[in-house]
C-alpha cells in the first residue's frame, strides 16, 4: 500500500515538474522574446518608455495682425498669463530652491493686492490643494489674462511655487472702431482663436497662421533631461490684413455718430466714407454697434451697409436722370407741370413731397432741384419708357451684390412688376437696395461714367519676411453711362445743395463744393400693409461728393427714425454726421479748397468750464463763438450739460451750473433742454405736452435743491408754410397735410 502510495506521489511529482517546467519555458521565452524584439502586443516598449517620459507641447501660431493702410493696428494677439500655485512637495528637489509654495499665509498676503482678491481667498484655495493631493491649483478669474506688467511684479517678489501660463486674446485697441468690418475673434472650445464675424472670418484661413510643437524627454518633476532628445518645430505666425480704412477718417465718423445716437436716440443709422475714383472704403460704421473687446450684448448682427436693403428715397433719382441723360431722353428745360402725376384711373397718383402741392410749371432741371417725384415718374413713364429704365437700374448693377470684401453681403430687389411699382421705382420707392448698392453706383457719376467695385482689403503681407502676398488694385465695375452723363448730373447734383431751390443746402461744406442728393424714404409697417406713418417714421439719408468738379471722397448717411423735437428738421442729424466728417477729411487729407470760405456756422468743440470761475467760463464761450444760459448767481461752475470734447451743434443750448443755482427761465426752451437740465440740477421734473416751454411751476430765481418738482407744460408753436420736408412716398398727400414733414426745407 505504501509502495503505490509512493509511487503515485512520484508520478504527481513528476507531472507537477513537467508543467512547471513548461511555464518556465513559456514564461522564459516570452522574456528572451521580450528582449529580443523589444516589443509587447506590437507595441515598442523603447518608443512606449521614450513616450511616457517626453513632454510634448503645442506651439502657438500669433495670429495675424488688421491694420488700417498706415499701417497703424486696429486687431492683434495681445499676451495674458494666468497664475498657478505648485502645492506638491515632491517638486522640491533641493530644498534651498523650493518649487513649492512653504510659506501660504506670506504667499497668500502678498499675492492678494495684485489679484484683487483677500488674502483669506488665496490660502482656501492652496489648502484645498494640500488637503486633496492637488500638484497645482489656479485662482479663478481674477488669476486669469493678467498683464505683462503683472507678471512681472508679481515675479519680483520671488515666491517659490508661484508660476505662470501664457495665452493670448484678440485686442482691438480703439475698442467701438469699424466693428462691423473688423469683426471679433474668440477661443473655441479647443482654446484657438477663431474668428467670429467680420474681417477676422472672413480672413481666417489667412489670419489663423500654422501651430507648432516642442517635445524633450523628462525626469517624474517635468525638468529636462541632460540629454533630453528636443524637438522643435516652429509655428508659422498668419498673415498681416491691411484694409483701406484711415483710421482718422474712421475716429471722425465714430465720433459722429456716437454723438449722433447720444443726441437722437435713432432706431438705426449707417455711413460709408469712400474714394469714388478706387472704391476704396475709407471708413464705415453702423448703429447700433458693439464693443469687439466685450461683445457679449450685440444688439444686431449684421453689418447694414451691405446686409440691410432699404428703400433709398430721392438717392435713388441720380440714377433716374443720369439714365434719362443717357438714353437720349432729356431735356433739362423741359417743362411739366408738378403737384400730382396721374397716369390713368387705374394706376394711383404719384404726389410731390409739399402735400402735392407743388411749384407751379417747371423745368426737369429744376424739379431734380426741389427733388420732384412727379418729375422722376414722368421721366421713366414718358420720356424713356420703363422698359429702357429697368435696363438702367441693371447697367447700375442695382440688381446684384456689389462684391464687396466682407461677409453677409445680400442684394436688394427691384420691384417692377405692375405699372404702379414702375412709378415710385423712379423715385426710390417700393424696391431696395443697400447702402452699398446706392453707393457703388454712385461712383459712375463721381467718375465719369466708370463704376467701381468697393473693395475694403488693401493688401496681404508675411509678418516675418514684409513680403506682400497679395496686393488688392481697384477694379472697374462698368461704365452704365457716358462722361459727358456724369458731368451733367455732376451739375444738378451740385445745385441741390448749392442752388435756389436745392434741398441739400444744410449738407454746404466751407471752402469745398459738394455734390449731393438728399432722400427721405418712408418704412414698410412691420405689422401690416403700407408704410409706417409720423413725421419722425423715416428714413433720412443725403450721398455727397466733394470737391464737386474733382471728388476725392463720397459719403452716404442714412438715418433711421430720429427723435426730433418741433422745430427741429430729419437732415439735422444727417447733415452733422456728413459736415463734420467729410470737411475734417477732406482738410486732413490735404485736399485744396475749391471755394471761397463764407460764413457757414459749423461745428465747436466743447471746452472744459466745469470748476472754471463764471467771469472766466464766459470769456470761453465768447471767444468760441458760442452762447450759454448761467443757472444761478455762483462765481464757481459746477456743472455743464455738454461734455468737453463734444463738438457743440449750431443752435444747441449751453446750460452751465453754478455753485448757487437759482431757477432759469426755460419758456421756450425745448423738452430736450429741460430734461438736461433737470439732471444737471438733480431735480424731479414732469413734461406735459409736446413742442416748447410755455409754462413752468418754479418762478425764475427761486431757490432750488432736490426736493424741489418742476413741471414744465409745452404746447406746438405754429410752423412757417414754408417748413416742408421732401419724402418720397407716392402717397405723401395726406401723411405731408397731417404732419408737415419738414426734413429738407430750404
Amino acid at each position: 500500500m505504501k509502495k503505490m502510495k509512493h509511487k503515485h506521489t512520484h508520478v504527481m511529482s513528476g507531472i507537477f515538474i513537467l508543467i512547471f517546467a513548461f511555464v518556465f519555458m513559456l514564461i522564459g521565452g516570452r522574456f528572451l522574446y521580450i528582449q529580443a524584439s523589444g516589443t509587447v502586443n506590437d507595441v515598442s516598449l523603447s518608443e512606449w518608455a521614450q513616450k511616457i517620459r517626453t513632454a510634448s507641447y503645442p506651439l502657438s501660431a500669433e495670429r495675424g495682425k488688421i491694420l488700417d493702410h498706415n499701417g497703424l493696428t486696429l486687431a492683434y494677439d495681445h499676451p495674458t498669463f494666468t497664475i498657478y500655485a505648485t502645492v506638491d512637495e515632491a517638486y522640491t528637489v533641493n530644498e534651498k530652491e523650493p518649487k513649492h509654495v512653504v510659506d501660504v499665509e506670506t504667499t497668500a498676503e502678498k499675492l492678494a493686492p495684485f489679484l484683487d482678491v483677500e488674502k483669506s481667498y488665496i490660502v482656501e484655495r492652496i489648502q484645498w490643494g494640500i488637503d486633496n493631493e492637488k500638484t497645482q491649483v489656479e485662482f479663478g478669474s481674477n488669476g486669469k489674462q493678467l498683464s505683462q506688467q503683472t507678471k512681472k511684479d508679481i515675479e519680483a517678489l520671488s515666491l517659490p511655487g508661484i508660476g505662470f501660463t501664457k495665452q493670448a486674446i484678440r485686442n482691438y485697441p480703439n475698442g467701438m472702431f469699424a466693428s462691423r468690418i473688423i469683426g471679433f475673434a474668440q477661443k473655441d472650445e479647443s482654446g484657438d482663436i477663431k474668428g467670429i464675424t467680420g474681417m477676422e472670418k472672413q480672413m481666417e484661413d489667412l489670419l489663423k497662421g500654422e501651430a507648432g510643437h516642442i517635445s524633450y524627454e523628462r525626469d517624474r518633476y517635468g525638468a529636462k533631461l541632460l540629454d533630453p532628445n528636443e524637438v522643435i518645430q516652429k509655428p508659422q505666425d498668419g498673415q498681416d490684413v491691411y484694409l483701406t480704412l484711415d483710421q482718422k477718417i474712421q475716429i471722425l465718423l465714430e465720433d459722429s455718430m456716437s454723438q449722433v445716437d447720444e443726441t437722437y436716440e435713432p432706431e438705426r443709422m449707417t455711413a460709408i466714407v469712400m474714394n469714388p475714383k478706387t472704391g476704396e472704403i475709407l471708413a464705415m460704421s453702423n448703429r447700433p454697434s458693439f464693443n469687439p473687446n466685450n461683445p457679449d450684448q450685440i444688439e444686431n448682427w449684421y453689418n447694414d451697409a451691405i446686409s440691410t436693403p432699404i428703400e433709398p428715397g430721392s438717392t435713388l433719382k441720380m440714377v433716374t436722370w443720369a439714365a434719362a441723360i443717357e438714353s437720349g431722353n432729356y431735356n433739362g428745360a423741359d417743362t411739366f407741370k408738378s403737384g400730382t402725376y396721374k397716369v390713368s384711373d387705374l394706376i394711383d397718383t404719384v404726389h410731390d413731397h409739399n402735400a402735392g402741392k407743388g411749384w407751379g410749371t417747371i423745368s426737369f432741371d429744376e424739379g431734380f432741384e426741389r427733388s420732384s417725384n412727379v418729375a422722376a415718374s414722368k421721366l421713366v413713364w414718358e420720356n424713356m419708357g420703363p422698359d429702357i429704365f429697368l435696363d438702367y437700374l441693371h447697367a447700375f448693377d442695382l440688381d446684384k451684390k456689389t462684391n464687396i470684401d466682407l461677409p453677409g453681403e445680400v442684394a436688394g430687389k427691384i420691384v417692377y412688376r405692375w405699372p404702379y411699382e414702375k412709378l415710385t421705382a423712379a423715385f426710390g420707392q417700393g424696391s431696395t437696395y443697400t447702402p452699398m448698392q446706392i453707393m457703388k453706383a454712385a461712383t459712375a457719376i463721381a467718375n465719369d461714367g466708370q463704376m467701381m467695385t468697393p473693395y475694403v482689403i488693401s493688401k496681404i503681407v508675411n509678418p516675418a519676411t514684409g513680403d506682400v502676398v497679395q496686393q488688392n488694385e481697384p477694379k472697374k465695375a462698368g461704365q452704365p453711362i457716358s462722361k459727358e452723363t456724369a458731368q451733367q448730373v455732376m451739375g444738378l447734383l451740385e445745385n441741390v445743395v448749392s442752388g435756389d431751390h436745392g434741398t441739400g443746402k444744410s449738407f454746404a461744406l466751407k471752402g469745398y463744393s459738394v455734390a449731393g442728393k438728399t432722400g427721405t424714404a418712408q418704412i414698410a409697417n412691420p405689422d401690416g400693409p403700407g408704410h409706417l406713418y409720423g413725421r419722425e417714421n423715416h428714413i433720412f439719408s443725403f450721398l455727397g461728393m466733394a470737391p464737386k468738379d474733382d471728388p476725392s471722397l463720397m459719403m452716404f448717411v442714412m438715418v433711421k427714425q430720429p427723435k426730433l423735437e418741433p422745430h427741429e428738421y430729419g437732415s439735422l442729424p444727417v447733415s452733422f454726421i456728413f459736415k463734420n466728417v467729410m470737411e475734417n477729411s477732406l482738410h486732413y487729407l490735404d485736399i485744396e479748397p475749391d471755394k471761397e470760405t463764407g460764413n457757414e456756422i459749423s461745428a465747436v468743440e466743447m471746452p472744459e468750464l466745469v470748476d472754471q470761475s463764471v467771469e472766466r467760463a464766459r470769456q470761453i464761450i465768447t471767444d468760441k463763438g458760442l452762447e450759454a444760459v448761467f443757472v444761478g448767481n455762483g462765481k464757481t461752475v459746477k456743472g455743464v450739460n455738454i461734455t468737453k470734447g463734444t463738438l457743440v451743434m449750431p443752435g444747441q443750448r449751453l446750460i452751465l451750473l453754478t455753485d448757487i443755482p437759482e431757477m432759469p427761465d426755460i419758456i421756450g426752451w425745448s423738452k430736450r433742454d429741460v430734461l438736461q437740465l433737470a439732471e444737471l440740477m438733480e431735480l424731479e421734473v414732469e413734461i406735459k405736452g409736446n413742442g416748447y416751454v410755455h409754462k413752468q411751476s418754479v418762478s425764475e430765481g427761486d431757490q432750488i435743491d432736490q426736493n424741489t418738482r418742476l413741471v414744465a407744460e409745452f404746447a406746438e408753436p405754429e410752423k412757417p408754410a414754408t417748413e416742408i420736408e421732401e419724402t418720397d412716398a407716392p402717397d405723401a398727400t395726406n401723411e405731408a397735410s397731417q404732419n408737415e414733414l419738414d426734413e429738407e426745407a430750404s
